[in-house]
């Protein structure tokens, strides 16, 4: 799917499209950085099957800081990659991780793509987001990961997070406050929208471990998830709004973590094509736009959290 094809589904009115809006409008982020350079927001090419190339310079127009996507598997491909990066002057944050579901081949694997990703690059990443181990796995097994990613982290300089993401070691709240508990070098990637659709609720019911989660959070994946999936099918209408008033509650959480450590935090616009993007049936056509989106997404950003 290309950016054009992303403009597949039709538009609402535009009282439908004042969800965020209204809630932004009535009740402001209690903190905000002072310096738009503390807030860094990449775009996923997640469901973008146009090259390297035409993704980076429609990013780049659109004003994203930077791209994150998966360490390229090949020298052809970093190459690519690096040179579109100088072209249209974007940061890059990296993806890693395995999908085996041998213990021994995920570890090798997820341990040599942590390697390469913080050694082999033709531009240093502002950070890495893992996709680390798998539900199944022991707590023993998936801390050995823990364990790698900060070693390399303390030898590199480079941020390694963890994602709070179904099917990982940190598919669910209470999982990830045992890790995080035990664990005092582990960050997290929040994309807390996996919660919502496990725990089946808006997470009103886990309050302390919530809050010990955005305590460690250094990166964020701003797609928003309901009680019955990882995602909604657009932010921006009404139906909405109690979803993403509890979202903007955890990320505001986040931001006033930051400001108040003076670090910088980066997001990625998440929100992904079908079939995380809900269709109609039998046409298959998506029932929103992702690219608008996610573009969305970012401007909401910049306007909540940047003074």
């Amino acid at each position: 799917m290309n950016r054009r094809n992303f403009m597949g589904a039709g538009i609402a009115s535009a009282g439908i499209l004042a969800g965020i809006e209204r809630i932004e409008d009535k009740e402001a982020a209690p903190v905000r950085f002072n310096d738009k350079r503390s807030l860094k927001i990449f775009a996923t090419n997640w469901g973008f099957s146009g090259s390297v190339d035409t993704f980076c310079a429609a990013i780049k127009k659109e004003g994203y800081d930077g791209t994150e996507m998966w360490w390229p598997g090949n020298k052809e491909k970093q190459a690519e990659l690096f040179t579109a990066l100088k072209k249209y002057e974007l940061e890059v944050g990296f993806l890693c991780g395995s999908g085996s579901v041998d213990y021994a081949d995920h570890r090798d694997s997820f341990k040599k793509s942590i390697n390469a990703a913080t050694s082999e690059f033709g531009q240093k990443p502002l950070f890495i987001n893992c996709h680390s181990g798998k539900d199944f796995f022991t707590y023993e097994q998936n801390k050995v990961l823990i364990d790698h990613t900060t070693e390399v982290s303390s030898r590199t300089g480079i941020p390694i997070y963890h994602e709070t993401h179904r099917g990982r070691m940190l598919f669910a709240a209470h999982i990830a406050r045992n890790f995080i508990e035990k664990n005092p070098g582990l960050k997290l990637t929040l994309d807390i929208s996996h919660w919502c659709n496990v725990h089946e609720s808006l997470l009103q019911d886990q309050e302390e471990t919530i809050k010990l989660a955005l305590s460690r959070v250094g990166h964020i994946h701003s797609r928003i998830g309901h009680e019955e999936g990882p995602q909604v099918n657009d932010p921006r209408a009404p139906e909405w709004e109690a979803a993403v008033k509890a979202h903007l509650g955890w990320w505001d959480t986040v931001v006033s973590h930051k400001v108040k450590s003076g670090e910088t935090l980066t997001v990625l616009t998440e929100f992904g094509p079908p079939n995380y993007m809900q269709t109609l049936p039998y046409t298959k056509r998506p029932v929103a736009d992702q690219w608008d989106i996610n573009v969305y997404m970012m401007n909401l950003f910049r306007k909540r959290y940047v003074k």
